[in-house]
């Protein structure tokens, strides 16, 4: 099935205009369920309600209100706040170029795949290809369904790749959390851990070897219910760790090492069909529009 684009814009690169659709990269595979009565089994109705005229408001009588005050709201519309986004909403405006492994990974977001428009082809090509050529990504800032977002660009598998980034007020100081800084560490115990490092080290990532077992255990409870057959009580059983000396943990971790239990790599076993009805992972459907343009969804 081809994807959709759920958003279409422009980058700008210097005096260079390349028109450009966003694509979802990446889609959260958790189980959906609803809220069901637990008396009569059907699903609820969330309403919206006024506690000052006691009624249900209907979703079109809603307006956006920023506190000001304990019970103090200043109300503001979509058409005002579209206003103030105006056309930049659509532009993903490059301001420099770093070399990716200059930019720390914790002011990453979520990912998006960005693929040429209509007339973008060349433009959109040369861009990719010159940024992989000097080993340079790309920083720059656009308006994406109702916020502000610094982004970054990167070339990867012949295309571009942008990643919603957090700004530097949005990071949380490091020096907020205790470190330990003050804890010392034995004599010995750096050299074993680098050791254990070592041996579960490998030089490619794969993805492909890591797999949601909990996902897998509720798609198998659902099934199972669904079919009327019994459940098994409890989940896989995980062994207690109890770590005595930090050394003695090191040197057993490494003794193990030399009987792995499975071999890195090893391809997981396949994920059990989704069962019957609704429940299973979830995709939301995306409706093509504007980076700015917000996205109203309706939450039951």
């Amino acid at each position: 099935m081809p994807a959709h684009s759920i958003g279409t814009g422009t980058i700008s690169f210097g005096l260079v205009a390349i028109p450009i659709r966003l694509y979802t990269a990446a889609v959260s595979a958790g189980v959906a369920f609803h809220l069901l009565h637990a008396t009569c089994g059907h699903r609820i109705r969330q309403q919206t309600y006024c506690p000052v005229d006691h009624a249900v408001v209907e979703r079109g009588a809603l307006v956006k209100g920023y506190e000001v005050a304990k019970d103090q709201y200043v109300p503001v519309t979509e058409e005002e706040l579209q206003a103030l986004a105006g056309a930049a909403s659509t532009v993903i405006a490059i301001t420099e170029f770093v070399p990716l492994p200059r930019v720390d990974p914790i002011y990453f977001e979520r990912t998006y795949y960005l693929g040429p428009d209509k007339g973008g082809a060349k433009a959109y090509r040369l861009l990719a290809q010159a940024m992989a050529t000097t080993g340079r990504v790309a920083l720059a800032t656009c308006v994406l369904r109702g916020k502000e977002h610094l982004v970054l660009l990167r070339p990867a598998q012949h295309g571009l790749v942008l990643h919603t980034m957090y700004f530097a007020d949005e990071v949380r100081e490091f020096g907020e959390i205790d470190t330990g800084e003050t804890t010392q560490i034995k004599e010995g115990e750096l050299e074993l851990a680098v050791r254990l490092i070592d041996e579960l080290s490998h030089t490619e990532f794969t993805p492909e070897q890591y797999r949601d077992d909990y996902r897998r255990r509720v798609l198998d409870l659902v099934t199972l219910k669904g079919e009327g057959k019994a459940v098994p009580v409890g989940g896989p059983e995980v062994p207690r760790i109890r770590v005595i000396d930090l050394m003695d943990a090191l040197r057993q971790s490494l003794a193990q090492r030399t009987a792995p239990d499975a071999t890195p790599g090893a391809p997981p076993a396949p994920m059990p069909k989704k069962p019957p009805g609704k429940v299973g992972t979830r995709a939301p459907a995306a409706t093509p529009r504007r980076l700015g343009t917000r996205a109203h969804a309706s939450k039951q």
